[in-house]
């Protein structure tokens, strides 16, 4: 991957549809989701015509699916397909895998084969999706152990959610998992584990940027909301104390980057943060920068 060459790395964009067209999530979510977050256009890019979105707009991407098989009955889009994907477009896409922590002892086996054998870089978690809370000891915590161990990193979706939002019960998901104070308790747990929390975590805001500010080991993604919804306080601390740890996430295909940066570049963001936002804090953290 040639660092100069790119403009910026999304940290957060989606897998949704396997080559066999199989999608991760069933017909009503993904339905209610479009309408969430009025999605216009081709909602289940292929891995491929992804990565030639990414290479066309001279950014790279961090791609992975979610696994809730668990609690949705639906499989994910296989990790091994997203790793393989990435392989062949090395040059814009960067593998990261998900596991359903209720897997047990096989999912632990095989985070650290998808890690050894298909390169992958972190491991994506969903709590509301999947149905836990990541301070639970007797769900995940074997798989914290081998992301920690190799030297990956864990990145969790916190806040609200545009899945199940409009659907009857919200389709079951509950958004009490994703509070990240949750984290804070990984985060404690697991000292040299890098931690990625996904999204302004509305309702819970304030909480994300004092864990991030408080544990080293954890970043905060600005994917899933156009910026000019952003939370005043989370402009704030991207512009001084967090400014290192901030990175650039769209959500994609739901949120495109082409509408993310262009409300990005509206925003009162320091010059001198602006390339640590969309590009050099995440060539740091997921190990591109030259030694």
């Amino acid at each position: 991957m040639d660092l100069d060459s790119l403009v910026a790395i999304d940290v957060h964009t989606h897998a949704e549809v396997s080559a066999r067209g199989h999608s991760s999530l069933d017909d009503d979510l993904h339905a209610a989701s479009t309408a969430y977050f009025k999605v216009r256009g081709e909602r289940k890019p292929t891995l491929q015509e992804t990565a030639d979105y990414y290479r066309e707009r001279k950014m790279a991407a961090v791609i992975f699916t979610v696994d809730a098989e668990s609690a949705t009955g639906t499989a994910p889009v296989p990790n091994e397909e997203v790793a393989e994907a990435a392989a062949a477009n090395a040059d814009v896409l960067i593998p990261f895998a998900s596991i359903d922590p209720f897997r047990g002892k096989a999912g632990i086996r095989q985070a650290r084969r998808l890690v050894e054998e298909y390169g992958v870089r972190g491991f994506k978690f969903h709590p509301s999706i999947q149905g836990f809370f990541p301070d639970d000891r007797s769900v995940a915590y074997g798989l914290y152990e081998v992301i920690e161990e190799t030297g990956t990193i864990a990145l969790f979706h916190t806040g609200q959610t545009g899945i199940g939002a409009g659907v009857p019960g919200g389709g079951g998901i509950r958004l009490k998992y994703s509070n990240p104070l949750h984290v804070d308790d990984v985060a404690a747990d697991f000292p040299h584990l890098r931690i990625i929390l996904a999204h302004p975590s509305f309702p819970w805001q304030d909480e994300a940027l004092a864990v991030a500010t408080h544990k080293p080991g954890v970043y905060i993604d600005l994917s899933g909301w156009s910026p000019k919804y952003f939370p005043p306080q989370l402009v704030h601390y991207a512009n001084t104390l967090l400014k290192d740890k901030v990175l650039f996430g769209s959500d994609f295909p739901v949120l495109t980057p082409d509408r993310w940066l262009a409300d990005f570049a509206r925003l009162p963001v320091k010059d001198e943060v602006r390339p640590k936002i969309l590009k050099e804090n995440a060539a740091r953290l997921l190990g591109l920068t030259k030694p």
